[in-house]
């Protein structure tokens, strides 16, 4: 079977239920490739791949969520059976709620459960980083102080300048939403939170709550903006258990 841009390591057909994950800013479906390894028997992890990066360097990476999230919820409709949740990390948590909405809009098949991490609740105003003018070494500065990104990428300014275009795309999907309200989601949502984000603690990361009417649960992990990947043990845990849950529930 042909790859499929979007979902370089497949959609899981054979598996029980799928979790289809969203990259952060500057990130690919690598990001959460090792997560097939670590996920309960049961759950086929099915990175998504955004245009711009990896196997999809050559074309042009999406800088406004709209076309974005109209592209892969047609992709989804297409590609991914039921059952099956969204897992978004940072800007690719405002890309997993805008597709949910956009599948809502659309008659296509909702995931089951949304999990969000490390983005603050989109009706929240957000913060702006201007990386498109910052120095390499300020951008360093930058990824430094989110933590996660490695040293050796950090001080590799051949590296930087390769990501930098592809920062300022995916970080003007964030910054350059304008929440529209709608009704709350009719499924669960899940949102992890680092103790020590600085961008998006819980104070911010409690107010996902709202968009829901079906359930909502904060869960507090030991770590900061990149905690998801650091726990990843605990977090894994924590969505089998609430997909378990919420298969029995159907």
């Amino acid at each position: 079977m042909a790859k499929l841009p979007w979902f370089p390591f497949g959609t899981g057909p054979e598996a029980p239920v799928r979790l289809l994950t969203l990259p952060h800013a500057g990130a690919g479906a690598a990001a959460f490739r090792a997560w097939a390894q670590g996920m309960p028997e049961g759950v086929a992890v099915c990175p998504v791949q955004p245009p711009g990066r990896e196997g999809r360097y050559g074309e042009a990476p999406f800088n406004r969520v709209a076309p974005l999230v109209e592209e892969l919820a047609e992709q989804i409709t297409a590609s991914v059976d039921a059952p099956y949740a969204l897992l978004g990390h940072s800007t690719g948590a405002l890309c997993a709620y805008e597709v949910v909405r956009e599948l809502r809009r659309t008659g296509g098949p909702l995931p089951m459960h949304l999990f969000v991490s490390g983005r603050p609740a989109p009706q929240l105003p957000s913060d702006r980083h201007e990386v498109a003018g910052l120095s390499l070494t300020e951008l360093a500065a930058f990824l430094r102080e989110l933590e996660g990104t490695p040293e050796t990428v950090l001080s590799d300014h051949r590296v930087l300048r390769w990501m930098q275009p592809i920062l300022v795309a995916d970080l003007a999907v964030s910054e350059c939403y304008t929440f529209r309200p709608e009704a709350p989601l009719n499924i669960p949502i899940t949102a992890f939170v680092g103790r020590t984000d600085p961008v998006a603690g819980e104070e911010l990361m409690e107010p996902w709550q709202s968009q829901t009417v079906a359930g909502f649960r904060l869960h507090l992990l030991d770590g900061g903006h990149f905690a998801i990947f650091d726990r990843a043990t605990s977090v894994h845990a924590e969505i089998a258990g609430a997909l378990l849950d919420d298969a029995t529930k159907r």
